[in-house]
């Protein structure tokens, strides 16, 4: 897979993402707590070749920690920029990475948000949420969240902001979760008129809690229970390549306003997906297709029990195609040729 010629060699991208998993392990993306510091506003520096250098531009990425928070966070350092990590919890840092420095915050504190921004040149919304417990709901966190982060970008003079929808996002849409993805877009875009979308699809990588779990249902079960007919259809994006999209459109010089989705190179039909991943595990369970009405009922149960393996969202996401839509930009618009689900897979299936 070409990522261009302007990635790091392997070995220091092994060298930072090693530093990056020391300092910020895994943890709840929702950044929570006081405010621990600042840093000096760096000094904009621009270059030839259309591209801005990186070299002193602070970015606060939100979500930081998560599954694609931490990849966007590499990427980022990869390409030169200093990373601002705001999550729950922050941990010391362990590595010997000068630019990399994690901050307390609160998506849902103005204050907080305030301290983390200030003087930087991007910030990034990564935060994500799944299952609404609480006051943690799908409106609080995407739209709500969003739009006061957004706000605090414009008015710290923040240049650049990315913020982390979902493919197939629609602020009319029935679904709670999918709608709260669109409005959250839409406030946003009206904070932040020049905010970068970018809309991942299902995302997979070694750490994952999607080929991970299927592999590990489709080696236990003989069995398999399908959603509906299996005829939904999935477009699997590396979430490698998702991060680099990421850090290549903070670097661009081109005005922002753009929405990229990001899907990978083939379209499944989920029995396609699922007889995919069998096969590299080599494996052949019976797929049975399960009525949309059962797994309703189940995911709705599954509200009620921390920790369910299904949930409304994921059921009524699975009703709906989530591929590119025709016209909108994606990889190639960034120069990125996305890596295909059976290598990842492959190198997976080793390593298990």
């Amino acid at each position: 897979m070409s990522r261009g010629a302007e990635t790091s060699d392997a070995g220091r991208e092994k060298r930072l993402d090693q530093a990056i998993e020391m300092t910020f392990p895994a943890s709840d993306p929702i950044a929570v707590g006081p405010p621990t510091g600042t840093q000096a506003p760096p000094q904009p520096v621009s270059t030839p070749h259309g591209e801005v250098r990186a070299g002193a531009r602070v970015v606060t990425v939100f979500g930081g920690t998560g599954f694609l928070g931490r990849r966007i966070v590499g990427h980022l350092r990869a390409r030169g920029f200093t990373v601002r990590v705001a999550s729950r919890h922050p941990k010391p840092q362990k590595g010997d990475d000068p630019q990399l420095s994690s901050i307390a915050a609160d998506i849902h504190d103005a204050s907080s948000i305030d301290v983390a921004v200030a003087g930087g040149f991007g910030v990034v919304n990564a935060v994500s949420l799944y299952v609404e417990r609480g006051s943690e709901t799908f409106q609080a966190v995407h739209v709500a969240a969003a739009e006061r982060l957004a706000n605090a970008a414009r008015k710290a003079g923040v240049e650049r902001l990315v913020q982390i929808s979902g493919i197939g996002a629609d602020a009319k849409s029935a679904s709670p979760y999918i709608r709260a993805r669109g409005q959250g877009e839409e406030a946003v875009r009206a904070a932040f008129p020049q905010a970068s979308i970018v809309r991942p699809a299902v995302m997979f990588g070694r750490d994952d809690a999607f080929l991970n779990t299927l592999i590990k249902l489709l080696r236990r079960l003989p069995v398999y229970p399908m959603f509906g007919s299996g005829g939904t259809r999935l477009q699997p994006a590396d979430v490698e390549d998702v991060g680099e999209a990421v850090a290549r459109l903070l670097q661009r010089t081109e005005p922002g306003g753009v929405t990229v989705e990001c899907c990978g190179p083939r379209i499944y039909s989920y029995e396609e997906l699922l007889r995919t991943i069998a096969g590299g595990a080599n494996v052949r369970p019976i797929l049975m297709p399960v009525p949309f009405a059962v797994w309703h009922a189940l995911g709705w149960a599954g509200e009620f029990v921390p920790g369910a393996p299904v949930t409304r969202n994921q059921v009524e996401l699975m009703e709906i195609d989530t591929v590119a839509s025709p016209g909108k930009p994606g990889f190639a618009a960034l120069g990125i040729e996305p890596q295909p689900m059976e290598e990842v897979l492959e190198r997976m299936l080793r390593a298990s």
